[in-house]
This record gives structure tokens, C-alpha cells and sequence, in this order.
């Protein structure tokens, strides 16, 4: 067979990698599409066959079933997306179930509602905030426990789906692409990126503004921080849950711009200044919620200092990098954590 010259352009090489595999961008393109028309297209065609209800009561339960079958169809994508296109087995986007796994969603989820906790405080001592109600229940003739799995359900959902897709598909595949840079440039790139994609996916929220897009960004470097420290969704997950879950149906602010089920353990009316409440937009375009992430973020370096031993971010399992970086980072991962 007649070689190609040397510096001939190869369409090959446009889209395939060393490995043989589709490169990153490509990958997380085909996983971003899936991820975003995918659950939507199931979702409108369910909503008006199958789940189509009129009373409130049964589009409570509407609700609950189109998120279920939303986070099973998004599973089933990211399992066929890691298996056919990235050729990895789906936990790789941090999915090792053990004992550490779920102490560190633990602490996520303790984590959110301390930060959201905080933040309600705050506000609520310094006049910003002024509770209306409590306990409100939406349908209001549902008991509150039952009332509350509607947004519980949701922003489990949504915690999955959003860490999956930004942090376990795009930190991966990304860290990956910018392997010749090398594995802790690479890693440090993937996290920016993904942080900015985070921010953007958000944009077309309700009063969104370029503040809450900024927030929203320094928000993902938060969440992607317990990702590229541990490797591993758990503490991400855990912590994007409850910092939805407890900003929106415990003290009743608007999550990134929505109020998202009337169910809430507190009902607030805001009338503190825009640069610290983010106003109709909810913390997250505001100071306060700048100053949480920043609390979060010093929280996820302590715990992961204090439970894995260092700061290391060669945590993260990836196919392809350079050979010095590949043997540095099994090295690391090879480390005796703290036992449980």
C-alpha cells in the first residue's frame, strides 16, 4: 500500500485519536447532544400521551414519573455513550460504589445544606429576608412529606444528570484531549472548560444575567473541585443536591432563577439589596451566594486533606495520557486512603 507523504493531512486523524477512539471534543459533543434532546423528546411525548393529567394531584404525580424516566433515559445514554463511543466502563465517569463513595456523597449533601443554611441565616438576620409561612404544601391538600418527594425527586435528578454530563463525561474526555500538555495542565483545562459549560447551560434561565452566569461558573469549579480531588460523583452529587433541595423547598429562594414546586419548609418574601440576594434570580446571582461557594470550596479541600491524605488530582480515571503522566497518576490512585 502507497504511505501518504510525510505531513499529508489525514481526515482520519481529524476525527480519530492514537487510541483509535473519536477525539474528546467529539465524545462529549455526542454525549452533550444525547444529554440535552434526548430525555426531551421522551419527555414531550409522555406528557402528552401516556402521563397526560388535568388535576393537580396527578400532575404531581406527572411530575415525579417524566423526572424518573428522564434520569433513566440519561443513564442508559451515559451507559452507551461510555461503552461504544468513549470505550469505558460507565462507573470510570465516577461511578465506584464503595463505602468512601457514599461517605463522601454524605458529606456533600451535609455540606449543601450547611452552605444554603448559612446563607438563609444570613439574610434573615440582616433583614434581607422575611418569612411568610411555614411548612406551605403544594398541591395544598397533599401531606407535606409526600408533597416534598416532588422536588426531592427532581433535584436528585437534575444533581445526576448535570454532574454526569460536566464533570464524569467532560472532565474525563477532556482531560484526555489535552493529555500532550500533560496530566495536571490537562485536568486543570478540563475543569475550567467544563466549569464554563456549567455557567452557560444556564443562560437562558429565567432573569438571567451575566452576574448569575459568573456565579454560576465559580459554582462549577465548586462542584468540579470534589470531582477532580476525588475522582469520583459522590461529593459533587451529594452537594449539588442539597444545595438546590435546601435553597428552594427548605427556605423558599428561587433556584437559579425558578421556584420549582410551591413545597417549602419556609416561605420568604426578599427585600434585601439585588447584590446580595441576586433577587428574583435566588443567591446564586448574588453575593451571598459568591461567599458559600467560596466556604464550599475551603470545606471540600479540608475533607478530602483530612479523609484521602493530599490534594493529588490524578485521581481521575482516564484512557490516554502521556506515559509519564499515565504512571504518576496510577501510581496515586494506588494510595491507602483513611479506612471508613
Amino acid at each position: 500500500m502507497r504511505e501518504a507523504p510525510v505531513g499529508a493531512f489525514s481526515f482520519r486523524k481529524l476525527f480519530f485519536a492514537a487510541d483509535h477512539r473519536l477525539r474528546a471534543g467529539y465524545r462529549v459533543a455526542i454525549f452533550f447532544l444525547l444529554w440535552g434532546f434526548g430525555p426531551a423528546v421522551v419527555h414531550s411525548v409522555l406528557e402528552r400521551t401516556l402521563l397526560r393529567f388535568d388535576s393537580p394531584q396527578w400532575l404531581w404525580w406527572q411530575s415525579v414519573a417524566l423526572n424518573v424516566v428522564r434520569l433513566v433515559i440519561i443513564l442508559l445514554m451515559a451507559w452507551w455513550t461510555a461503552r461504544i463511543i468513549d470505550r469505558r466502563p460507565l462507573a470510570d465517569y465516577g461511578f465506584h460504589f464503595s463505602a468512601t463513595w457514599w461517605l463522601d456523597f454524605g458529606f456533600g449533601v451535609l455540606l449543601g445544606t450547611a452552605l444554603m443554611a448559612l446563607v438563609f441565616l444570613t439574610a434573615w438576620l440582616a433583614g434581607w429576608v422575611v418569612v411568610v409561612e411555614t411548612w406551605r404544601r403544594d398541591p395544598p391538600e397533599m401531606a407535606f412529606a409526600l408533597a416534598f418527594l416532588a422536588p426531592l425527586v427532581l433535584y436528585l435528578v437534575v444533581a445526576i444528570a448535570e454532574e454526569l454530563l460536566t464533570r464524569g463525561n467532560q472532565i474525563v474526555n477532556l482531560t484526555e484531549g489535552f493529555s500532550p500538555q500533560g496530566y495536571v495542565s490537562a485536568v486543570l483545562a478540563a475543569w475550567i472548560i467544563s466549569s464554563i459549560i456549567f455557567g452557560l447551560l444556564h443562560i437562558f434561565n429565567p432573569h438571567a444575567t451575566w452576574v448569575s452566569i459568573t456565579n454560576l461558573t465559580l459554582m462549577g469549579f465548586m462542584f468540579g473541585l470534589g470531582f477532580v480531588l476525588t475522582g469520583e460523583l459522590a461529593l459533587p452529587i451529594g452537594l449539588h443536591l442539597t444545595w438546590n433541595l435546601v435553597q428552594g423547598n427548605f427556605y423558599g429562594f428561587p433556584v437559579s432563577g425558578k421556584m420549582q414546586y410551591g413545597t417549602t419548609l419556609v416561605a420568604i418574601q426578599d427585600r434585601g439589596p439585588l447584590v446580595w440576594t441576586g433577587g428574583a434570580f435566588g443567591p446564586e446571582a448574588g453575593l451571598l451566594g459568591i461567599l458559600a461557594t467560596a466556604a464550599g470550596m475551603i470545606a471540600i479541600i479540608a475533607w478530602v486533606k483530612w479523609r484521602y491524605g493530599d490534594l493529588s488530582l490524578r485521581r481521575i480515571r482516564v484512557k490516554t495520557m502521556t506515559p509519564g503522566a499515565c504512571s504518576d497518576r496510577q501510581h496515586s490512585t494506588m494510595r491507602t486512603r483513611r479506612q471508613v
